[in-house]
């Protein structure tokens, strides 16, 4: 378990930094995975401060407890959406920071029964955790339109009209239960000189339907609020998204939170009686500089904003 497990948390001194954890400090990991800003939010904390992490899976939590050797690391299995949940349930007060990173793990792409990659034939799952439709179920069941809707939004796919039809012609002879069924499909439809690129061509549908099993997007969009609702003031959010969909929702939140004032600018008095509950850190997103980048390839779209309770 442990080699399939060697993840390297990205953004890891920038994220550190921002966050600025002291002594004694509590602290809450929303994306727990093999505990690698964890571990050194618990280092910055010792010697009473906690980390409650959060993960889906719960293999990803026994490998972050298996690395921790005191009870600083309160591990939940569940979903962050259901943050406030979760914290209520595990007694954790005094939180003076917050991260989510978006990003999956190495751990994951490389499982034979997930799903996630296009280079591993494995079965269309996809699901972070045990519940809900597969990758299988939506490629299958879904109408054409639908399909059509997620890859051109979820995964900017400019093929997406062409990709949903020829799925749906596919699984007319026989329903696409693996990833590599899925590939070849794709390869069908999306013009060869795409297929070459540096980036593989059955990438933003794999996304997209990774999004889609796990709604992700409205997940964040419910988590972002119930983070701020749990700092007092001077508390800090960080977050690491991994595509321009995730880190739009993050960039629009905090603007919109650190204002006083919502309403529209055609209108010459304020009526919507907004308050602003944060306070930006960084105006522009910090990125991984040239030497992570390089060490771990994976970092490169990893963006990391991060804001203060007012």
């Amino acid at each position: 378990m442990a080699d399939n497990a060697r993840h390297v948390p990205v953004l890891l001194t920038e994220t550190i930094t921002y966050l600025d954890p002291k002594p004694n400090q509590n602290f809450i990991d929303c994306t727990l995975g093999a505990g690698g800003h964890t571990i050194e939010i618990l280092k910055k904390t010792s010697p009473d401060g906690k980390v409650l992490g959060i993960d889906l899976d719960s293999r990803a939590i026994a490998i972050a407890k298996s690395k921790v050797k005191d009870n600083r690391l309160v591990a939940a299995e569940g979903n962050f959406k259901n943050l406030k949940e979760i914290v209520l349930q595990n007694n954790f007060k005094n939180i003076f920071g917050i991260l989510l990173d978006l990003g999956f793990s190495s751990m994951e792409i490389a499982d034979p029964k997930k799903g996630f990659s296009f280079r591993i034939d494995a079965p269309l799952d996809m699901r972070y955790g045990k519940e809900g439709e597969t990758a299988a179920e939506i490629v299958n069941q879904w109408p054409e339109k639908d399909l059509e809707k997620i890859f051109r939004e979820y995964g900017e796919e400019r093929f997406a009209k062409k990709i949903a039809r020829e799925i749906c012609t596919a699984r007319k002879l026989k329903p696409v239960t693996r990833t590599l069924e899925l590939v070849e499909i794709i390869s069908r439809v999306v013009p060869k000189k795409f297929q070459y690129g540096r980036t593989h061509f059955a990438t933003k549908t794999f996304q997209a339907l990774r999004i889609a099993v796990n709604d992700e997007l409205e997940n964040l969009k419910k988590v972002l609020p119930e983070a701020m609702d749990l700092l007092g003031p001077g508390g800090r959010l960080a977050v690491i998204s991994f595509h321009s969909l995730e880190d739009r929702i993050v960039k629009q939140f905090f603007k919109s939170e650190s204002m006083d004032c919502v309403c529209p600018k055609e209108v010459p008095v304020c009526r919507c009686g907004h308050k602003a509950i944060l306070k930006i850190l960084n105006k522009k997103p910090i990125v991984p500089n040239e030497e992570e980048a390089k060490i771990n390839p994976r970092s490169g779209s990893a963006k990391l904003r991060v804001a203060e309770r007012l």
